[in-house]
């Protein structure tokens, strides 16, 4: 090795520490990472619009898969920095933590504040060009591999247009994969229109020809409004919009559903935060405390009765909107999922307590449903612990707390539970087969019959007497939300592994949707799978006998058969019981072959919006959805 001294220092110079650790400015170097890119420039083209008299923005997916961002707010600075012979857009675009927003009489509010955002993408494109539309002329200036100067700064001509428009192209060097994906863009303009009023934006697609355009003058009222798309209301949308003394501006729109589930929607500054923050806890500590004052003056609980946050919060859909001063405002890492102001806290409680008390004290019979649907969630959460208390009881548990009735789990001999794995096997044959072709010391088995219980149409009552959940609960042995506890998951993987059909995939979506629901944190920790089972087996007949090859998909069999010269026979497999142990174990289960797909949520709004337009009880909004986004063999 070499000699550890003062030579072995490096300083990474410019963009360089982007390039080198990319991960530390955008989470990931995965298609999700990349459309950070994307973020990164839209919420600076929102936070120019914002503080500006702009009010259009329109991004353009460009056939060579590069992406342009346009606004029509004041246009980048092109003049000299200080004390330097560069311009501020250089500057911008190839100087970390440099930027206009640390700057309040400039921005007062802003979501870009480490003055990082255009330089990473410029750090990370292969290509990205700049024009500037201000005081009457036309600017341009080109960076290319990783933000190298390729133009300098000069006009190129005069204009009457204001604004900035940016094009860049994902470095494949840095994204294995350069895949824009339409509707996760477009969901993430449709909520930059909601969240500002009469803004129009819009999104072309040149690939495939979608164009979207988002205009909303009700802003976070239309919102609600989206996010409750063919649910049945029993409040009207309640909404409302104050600054607190320390200048944070606080918009909510919220509304209650027939829904056993929630949704609440925050953001910060124009940034989603999925991961909530101190704004979400201060919204709900303020309802929490309102609906509980109201439940003791309706008389609708015992004395030593209590509601919980997660009773008080069933069918409401809320969406939480809050503009933090820059001197302020904390965000928790580059990729701001998290709000961690303080102040943010008390002014949201505060403020949506003193509003909900006004609103209510005139809206009796609205407070009065949220108590009463309050109460009986409370009921039903309380029925559903009776339920799997009674089951225990009657059906008796081990050592390891599971029930007598997970006799069909065969499970793993070793006793590290972080090296051991689950698989959901649909059926008790291919069940069969995947207990003689295991690795009995980390692989365990269980085998389900036919399809769970769709959890999102169900109360928790009726998805807790189902015995196949019961036996995925037992075997897991972490518990359900709200007492879910990851540190007690038995298996470091959840596997699951059906038939490659349309009746697999449906068992597929409803263990998901389960896991979902009750049990979150296998996703965030990274321990669900699904099982990629071959479709094909090819047995190629040459001199020296037969060999067996598989394989995944239509395409890499066509690829393969079209240049052999043996003869061969085709065997499509049905379903995983047509597999012989080994067969499945080489194939489906063996570490060293195998294909699994990690199943994560990237997104949890999204995640939740589609999960309730495809698993809820409403015909109309899945019909719709599918019409839109899925084609059909056969479809032109």
């Amino acid at each position: 090795m070499k000699k550890y001294d003062a030579s072995s220092i490096k300083i990474l110079e410019g963009l360089e520490a982007v390039r080198k650790r990319p991960g530390m400015y955008i989470g990931s170097t995965d298609v999700k990472g990349m459309h950070h890119l994307l973020w990164e420039i839209v919420d600076n083209a929102v936070d120019e619009i914002v503080n500006s008299k702009g009010d259009a923005i329109h991004v353009s997916l460009l056939k060579d898969k590069s992406i342009v961002v346009e606004d029509n707010g004041r246009g980048i600075p092109v003049d000299k920095f200080k004390n330097t012979n560069k311009s501020a857009l250089e500057i911008l675009f190839t100087k970390l933590h440099s930027g206009g927003k640390f700057d309040e009489s400039v921005y007062k509010t802003s979501g870009g504040l480490h003055g990082v955002g255009a330089s990473v993408t410029n750090a990370l494109s292969s290509l990205l060009e700049i024009t500037v539309y201000k005081s009457g002329k036309e600017y341009e200036m080109v960076f290319h591999k990783g933000g190298k100067i390729k133009k300098k700064l000069r006009v190129i001509g005069t204009t009457k247009k204001r604004g900035t428009k940016i094009l860049f192209k994902p470095d494949n060097e840095i994204f294995p994969k350069i895949i824009w994906k339409h509707d996760l863009i477009s969901d993430r303009l449709r909520e930059k229109a909601f969240l500002n009023s009469n803004v129009f934006i819009s999104l072309e697609n040149e690939k495939n020809g979608k164009t979207n355009k988002f205009l909303y003058e009700k802003g976070l009222e239309s919102f609600a409004q989206y996010l409750s798309k063919n649910k049945k209301l029993f409040t009207e949308i309640i909404y409302f919009s104050k600054a607190s003394p320390f200048s944070i501006k606080i918009d909510l729109a919220m509304c209650y559903s027939e829904s056993f589930s929630d949704i609440l929607v925050s953001f910060a500054n124009n940034v989603r935060t999925v991961e909530g923050g101190s704004h979400e806890a201060g919204f709900n500590n303020a309802l929490f405390k309102i609906v509980s004052e109201y439940t003791d003056f309706f008389k609708l609980l015992k004395k030593n009765e209590k509601l919980e946050l997660k009773d008080i919060k069933e069918g409401l859909i809320c969406v939480l909107s809050v503009y933090v001063p820059e001197k302020i405002i904390e965000f928790e890492g580059q990729t701001k999922n998290k709000l961690g102001t303080p102040q943010a806290k008390n002014d949201v409680e505060v403020l949506c307590y003193d509003f909900l008390k006004s609103y209510f004290a005139k809206k009796k019979d609205a407070i009065k449903y949220i108590c009463e649907k309050s109460v009986a969630a409370r009921k039903v959460r309380f029925a559903a612990k009776q339920t799997k208390q009674n089951l225990r009881q009657l059906k008796g548990i081990n050592k390891n707390n599971i029930p007598a009735l997970l006799g069909k789990l065969t499970k793993a001999q070793s006793k590290i539970k972080e090296s051991n794995e689950l698989f959901l096997v649909e059926g008790d044959s291919a069940g069969g087969s995947a207990k003689l072709g295991r690795d009995r010391k980390h692989q365990a088995i269980l085998p389900l019959r036919g399809k769970i219980i769709n959890p999102f149409k169900s109360s928790d009552a009726d998805v807790f007497k189902n015995n196949e959940i019961l036996s995925i609960i037992g075997a897991i042995g972490a518990g359900v939300a709200p007492n879910f506890n990851i540190k007690k998951t038995n298996y470091g993987k959840i596997i699951i592994m059906t038939d490659a059909d349309t009746d697999g995939a449906h068992i597929q979506v409803l263990l998901l949707s389960f896991f979902y629901k009750y049990m979150p944190e296998l996703f965030v920790e990274s321990k669900i799978y699904v099982a990629k089972p071959p479709l094909f087996n090819v047995k190629f007949y040459g001199k020296n006998g037969s060999k067996d090859q598989y394989f995944w998909d239509d395409y890499s069999l066509k690829q393969v058969l079209t240049k052999t010269q043996n003869r061969y026979s085709i065997q499509r497999y049905k379903g995983l019981g047509e597999m012989n142990p080994d067969q499945l174990w080489e194939t489906t289960m063996s570490p060293e072959t195998r294909q699994l797909i990690r199943v994560d949520i990237k997104d949890r709004d999204v995640v939740e919006r589609r999960i309730n337009t495809l698993m809820s009880s409403n015909v109309a909004d899945r019909k719709e959805w599918i019409n839109d986004n899925v084609v059909f063999i056969g479809d032109n």
